[in-house]
């Protein structure tokens, strides 16, 4: 979904970054790198502190947004990163299959792009993640998780089947196995306005296949992030009735149920809580924060120019297996943006 951000105000310190290689092992506590003692007592401990972000063009974020979203990384120091709407298409030339690992580099304006986004990750903070991406055909979609070199997973695949040789189409999900519970990161498709395949249809297909997942995976805990598309309850939302009555171009779909505003119809929201009741799972923001926040409890705003002025939802989550419900310390909003104009807002779970 659209996000609206607010321009950085630049006072010509900043430099364009440098292409360096990958991070080393030999760093310091001030830029949080890990040195090789450090490196051998970390590699015992799991991620506990998760940031998630719908960048609205992860590429874009890094030409305009970059420094303050570098300084939000070295001030709140996720262990990991997850990024959806990266919008860089997969490696492969036109015509040929595509790979959605690699960034593709196959045109003088792919490459330049490319080297763009491969220096701001060369540099801290981010040089000390490791990165994996799962990309679409075009600029389109697309997921990134960094994880910190010091808390390697047991395996990342790029689909819901678990499956290495197998890609969500996409690149709407990237899914990494630790020791003792699993990280899914996804882009969820947006439901859209009427009953085609690229709206209603895909959206039920994408819901049945993610309950599947989750009873599918019961054996081991269950950190669920990203941009899921969905308002679960009226508190998700600004203003309920008018997110449930809206309409496009005045068509009405022919089940009351889909009809609403993308992510906020009565069908999307049953079948999110079918997911998290099977699932055994809940939401770790609205778990510690029972009432609506008018300032800090959404991650999506309308457009500043039209009848969306003001109009904000949640979309953005942490779900985690009940199992987990006690060990959550915190899950909150950061960010920042123009007000009734959008946010940069970046859901941050941690556990002990």
């Amino acid at each position: 979904m659209k996000r609206f951000f607010q321009p950085i105000q630049r006072d010509g310190s900043l430099k364009k970054p440098t292409l360096s290689s990958s991070c080393s092992l030999n760093g310091d506590q001030e830029t949080g790198e890990c040195t090789p003692d450090d490196e051998k007592k970390k590699r015992k401990k799991e991620p506990s502190k998760f940031l998630t972000w719908n960048a609205n063009s992860f590429l874009l974020r890094v030409k305009n947004n970059w420094p303050e979203f570098t300084k939000l990384v070295e001030t709140l120091d996720p262990d990991v990163i997850a990024i959806q709407e990266v919008r860089i298409p997969a490696a492969g030339a036109k015509g040929a299959p595509k790979n959605p690992k690699e960034l593709k580099d196959d045109t003088n304006s792919s490459r330049e792009e490319k080297q763009t986004m491969i220096r701001a990750i060369s540099n801290p903070p981010l040089r000390n993640y490791d990165v994996w991406w799962s990309l679409s055909e075009s600029k389109y979609a697309g997921t990134a998780l960094f994880i910190k070199k010091c808390c390697p997973p047991k395996k990342v695949s790029l689909s819901l089947d678990r499956t290495a040789s197998k890609h969500e189409p996409d690149g709407r999900v990237i899914l990494a196995e630790f020791e003792s519970f699993r990280l899914l990161n996804t882009y969820a498709p947006n439901n859209g306005w009427k009953d085609e395949e690229t709206s209603f249809q895909r959206r039920r297909k994408w819901d049945k296949r993610m309950l599947e997942f989750v009873l599918q995976t019961s054996d081991k805990p269950l950190v669920w992030c990203g941009d899921l598309n969905v308002s679960h309850e009226d508190i998700d939302v600004s203003h309920p009735e008018f997110f449930s009555t809206a309409k496009l171009g005045g068509y009405i779909p022919p089940n009351k149920e889909d009809c609403g505003q993308p992510g906020f119809t009565l069908a999307e929201r049953k079948r999110f809580g079918a997911i998290l009741r099977e699932g055994k799972l809940l939401d770790a923001y609205r778990f510690l924060h029972k009432d609506k926040d008018m300032e800090r409890g959404f991650s999506w705003s309308g457009n500043p120019l039209g009848k969306y002025r003001g109009k904000r939802m949640r979309i953005d989550y942490f779900i985690v297996s009940e199992k987990l419900k006690e060990k959550i310390v915190a899950c909150e909003m950061h960010g920042q943006g123009i007000e009734l104009q959008g946010k940069i807002c970046f859901p941050l779970l941690i556990l002990p």
